[in-house]
């Protein structure tokens, strides 16, 4: 049986949260030209950290309309983090030492207005 090991699939990189709803269900609503960039699908389980306030969360993702440049954080995770704040959004998947050996996530540096500033993969190393 092989040995699967969490490995990085995607990752904005200083996305700026756009709204914080603290009534909402929970989640995280991504500008859907973002999710593109990097593969992230609706659904998706995703961790969230916020580069000013440390703060480090788990959610799942909603697609919000393209073009919106919108990084909302929704429910309870809305009380760690300000709108404004540059926070790194990134998906994890399992795989065996081969697939590692060929993997390149992908990555998009966003600007201030959420736009994909500069796409990048990771050498699998």
């Amino acid at each position: 049986m092989p040995i699967l090991r969490h490995v990085l699939l995607a990752k904005l990189h200083f996305a700026r949260v756009t709204r914080c709803d603290p009534e909402y269900m929970g989640s995280i609503s991504i500008d859907a030209d973002l999710l593109d960039a990097v593969g992230l699908r609706a659904n998706e389980k995703v961790l969230v950290c916020d580069v000013e306030s440390g703060s480090r969360f788990e959610t799942y993702v909603l697609r919000a309309a393209p073009g919106s440049g919108e990084i909302g954080i929704n429910g309870a995770a809305a009380r760690l983090t300000a709108i404004g704040h540059r926070v790194l959004i990134m998906s994890f998947g399992l795989m065996t030492g081969d697939e590692i050996g060929t993997h390149r996530p992908k990555v998009a540096i966003c600007d201030a207005r959420n736009r994909v500033e500069q796409t990048i993969e990771y050498d699998p190393g």
